[in-house]
């Protein structure tokens, strides 16, 4: 088959497990969209939807030695580590079944056996917890790294400086990932942050760079250069990764907010550049796959969420005399 010089290192499979990784992310986002609208899941639900180049982009370079902090907005990053689906949607309907046992919620999924730290409802936490992470690993010995994704409001938190210093330093294995999808919340990014935030690591010193987060394989290799540097003993790298989020903020806002902060146009020009068809549309244009292709694996996904959807709904809920139990390190 021919392949666009971009994608001559990456093979006809590996092409269509990028496909496959985003679209399992879509389509789970979707389905829990749906359900936190129709009432079925407990909390608010921060969905992924039009980031997944970022997510599956940098985790393809990764293995389960290595580790990643997510946010509040985490679905995807677990789901490219390699999360299991039925185990995240248990998690989200809150039910024993679920990687942490009901107990963590759409905002706390985590698997240490993949290298998953967690999300976090804090934001910005995951900066720092993914820097202790690389600290441990330097001293390890075993070429492990850490990455941590964080949005572009993140970046405005004091703990990004404190980081890039000690990282820099210490020359930590460390990559932080700001996605910068437009909004902090509901502010638009240029409301409320100054510069541009890759910039941010040239006072320290630290390696720097800004990526078409839309774009896959630009992240892919993006992903690979950091971690590159960053196994060889050169210390961190803050990547920028240019998105959008399609959806809102969090899918209950609709019910709480008094206007809107975005016009349809501005989402329609965006959609418009969403990574999982324009991805599509590069694999058929370079003949690694055909229609029939990705149609086999849409239904492959679309099985996939709805046995997901099914193990969590036939779960049974968790005890609440354990409520508090620790069972990450049990």
């Amino acid at each position: 088959m021919s392949v666009a010089p971009s994608d001559a290192n990456l093979s006809d499979e590996q092409m269509l497990g990028f496909y496959r990784d985003m679209l399992r992310i879509r389509r789970i986002e979707e389905r829990i969209g749906d359900d936190a609208k129709a009432g079925n899941i407990p909390g608010a639900v921060h969905l992924y939807i039009g980031q997944e180049a970022v997510g599956v982009g940098f985790c393809s370079q990764l293995t389960d030695d290595d580790w990643i902090a997510s946010t509040h907005r985490g679905h995807g990053h677990y789901l490219a580590k390699g999360g299991d689906s039925k185990l995240l949607m248990a998690e989200i309907y809150g039910r024993e079944t679920g990687m942490c046992k009901g107990h963590g919620g759409s905002m706390h999924v985590a698997d240490f056996s993949k290298g998953i730290i967690g999300a976090n409802g804090i934001v910005g936490a995951g900066i720092s917890i993914i820097t202790g992470a690389a600290w441990a690993a330097q001293m390890d010995g075993k070429g492990a790294v850490g990455v941590a994704f964080f949005g572009d409001g993140a970046a405005n938190q004091g703990v990004l400086c404190e980081a890039l210093n000690v990282a820099v330093l210490w020359k930590l294995p460390v990559i932080f990932v700001c996605e910068n999808n437009g909004f902090s919340e509901f502010s638009p990014s240029s409301t409320v942050t100054a510069g541009n935030i890759v910039d941010r690591a040239k006072p320290y010193g630290a390696a720097h760079e800004a990526v078409d987060g839309n774009d896959l394989i630009a992240v892919h290799q993006c992903a690979a250069r950091a971690i590159k540097h960053a196994r060889a003993g050169n210390g961190p790298s803050l990547i920028e990764a240019r998105t959008y989020r399609q959806r809102g903020h969090v899918e209950a806002e609709v019910s709480f907010l008094g206007s809107t902060y975005r016009s349809d146009e501005e989402v329609a020009e965006w959609i418009a550049r969403d990574p999982i068809p324009a991805f599509a549309k590069r694999v058929l244009d370079a003949g690694q796959a055909s229609q029939a292709d990705l149609d086999r694996i849409e239904a492959e996904i679309a099985a996939e969420v709805a046995e997901a959807v099914q193990f969590a709904e036939g779960s049974p809920y968790p005890d609440p005399a354990m409520q508090g139990t620790n069972y990450m390190f049990a």
